[in-house]
Formats: structure tokens, sequence, C-alpha cells
């Protein structure tokens, strides 16, 4: 038996969590939680004592059909100092290279793809490849047009980013998508770093083509952990996010892995997921109530 934490958080604009229906939870899921507010109706911590693996199933069927995600833990250890996460269709809402292809006119076949590879279906690198050929002879210019007019960041991105750091940790944004793209949500985030891929541009033009190396699954797990060794952390510290089946080793080897709003498969996987809240409950996860956020 250990001592754990199950981290409930609502998606408020579909329903409001009360007292009585957090005791009801705890008590079919955990059997006695003590119970601590982390903001009023939205978020609370239900702390009890029991088998990790077995209560995050119990939890996960409590919860089914509810607009809710549990987020369950060792309660020692939650706050993180170190947050990785990934940015097409996690920080950010769209995928960038399908909305590369719209301008391009191949956004059906590249959708497609992606999808695919994101499933885990196909492997990421030669999908990728795939998918970028598409794009050769598309004017470099429509990159800052798809971010002024496409590129939207997910609800709780930046105040993610901006209370991690205000705390002492660091943000890195590791993606399988472009650096010409996780520069700028860089910027957006306000994150200490990025590492993607490149795309290789001549004079004004894409030319079909990745900058080698290409940065996949085996690299973002890398990333993670030269960074996490760089600033002399353990695993236990360490938070990691993302959807798509690249993300999965990386998602393994933090000390908290959390699929957000994921494949199948992805889901199934990691240790944690949500799929009704916005990206502020990683926030609440690490103990952190909401009147401690930084936000605009």
């Amino acid at each position: 038996m250990s001592a754990l934490v199950a981290t409930v958080v609502a998606d408020p604009l579909r329903t409001r969590l009360s007292d009585a229906g957090l005791d009801a939870l705890g008590q079919a899921a955990a059997g006695p939680a003590r119970r601590v507010w982390l903001e009023d109706g939205v978020a609370a911590d239900l702390f009890f004592e029991g088998d990790l693996r077995a209560a995050r199933a119990a939890f996960a069927e409590a919860l089914a059909g509810q607009a809710a995600d549990a987020i369950v833990q060792e309660a020692a250890g939650r706050a993180k100092r170190l947050l990785v996460a990934d940015m097409d269709s996690t920080l950010i809402g769209q995928e960038c290279v399908d909305e590369l292809a719209a301008f391009a006119g191949v956004g059906e076949r590249v959708a497609a793809i992606t999808e695919r590879a994101m499933q885990g279906e196909i492997a990421f690198e030669p999908a990728l490849r795939e998918r970028v050929a598409l794009l050769a002879g598309l004017k470099a210019s429509v990159i800052d047009e798809v971010l002024a007019s496409r590129i939207r960041l997910n609800p709780g991105a930046r105040t993610l980013a901006r209370t991690m750091r205000a705390r002492g940790g660091r943000v890195a944004i590791v993606s399988g998508g472009f650096r010409q793209f996780t520069a700028a949500i860089l910027e957006r985030i306000g994150a200490d770093e990025d590492r993607a891929n490149t795309l290789e541009i001549e004079g004004e033009t894409l030319t079909g083509r990745i900058v080698d190396p290409v940065l996949g699954q085996d690299a973002k797990l890398a990333a993670l952990e030269e960074i996490a060794a760089g600033m002399g952390l353990r695993r236990e510290e360490t938070l990691a996010v993302g959807d798509g089946a690249n993300d999965l080793a990386m998602l393994g080897a933090a000390g908290l892995g959390v699929a957000f709003r994921a494949k199948p498969k992805v889901a199934e996987a990691a240790e944690a997921r949500i799929d009704h809240a916005d990206l502020t409950a990683l926030l609440f996860a690490q103990g952190i109530p909401r009147k401690e956020f930084v936000e605009d």
C-alpha cells in the first residue's frame, strides 16, 4: 500500500465538481479519501492509501462518461522541475504540416498520412518525409501566414509554461514538427528551449526535404534524458506531455507521462491521460492551486 493522490480536474464548461460528488467518487474508487480543493468546482486532490495500478483503473472506471479527468500518482514527489512538451495537437491545436499542406493544395493527402503516423500505424520518419515531399515548391512565406492565421495555442499552454518557470522549473518544446514553428510557439508561451526538425528552404521556396537528422521518437526520449541530466534531475522530477505514437518513449521515461487528448494507443499506454480538462491540469497534478498560477 502506498500514499497516493488522485487529482480530479473537470472541464468547467461541461460540469462542476462538488464536495458530495468527490466524496462519492473517492469512496467508489479508493475508499476513504481526504479532500483538498485546488480550485472550487474545478479541481481537487483526493489523498488515500492503495495500489497505484489498481487505483488508476478504479478512477478511470468511476469517471467513465463524465467530463472530468483523474491523474493518480504517488503523493510524494509530485512537484516537477522539468516539463518536456510535444507541440502539434498538444501545446497547439493544429498539426503544422497539415496546415502547410492545405496551402499547397494537398491537405487531404497529408492529413491522412499524419493521422496514420500519430496512431502508430506507420513509422514516423518515412511518413514525415513523405508529407514534406508534397510541400515542394511552396513559398516559405506561407509559414508566417500559417502561424498568424491558423495556429492557436491550446487553452492553458501559456499558463502552464509561465507557472512552471516562475517556480524555478524549465520548459522544453520537443517536437517531430518543425523549428520554423516551435521557435514561434516558444515565444508565445515563454518556454526555455525548443528542439524540432528543420524544413529545408532554398531561396524563398520549400524544397520538400528535411534537414537531417530527423527528430523522432528516439530523439524525443534523448532530449528528455539530456535536459534532465544537464539539470541534475532525477527521473521523478520530470514531466512529459504529448498525444502521438512518437511521444510514447518520452512519456514512459518521465516521472509523470501524460497523454493529452491523445490517440487511443497513446492514451492506453500512458500513466495519466487528460481527455476533458485543459493543460492547466498538469499544474493541478503537481498540487498547485489556481491562486498560484501565473496568468495573463
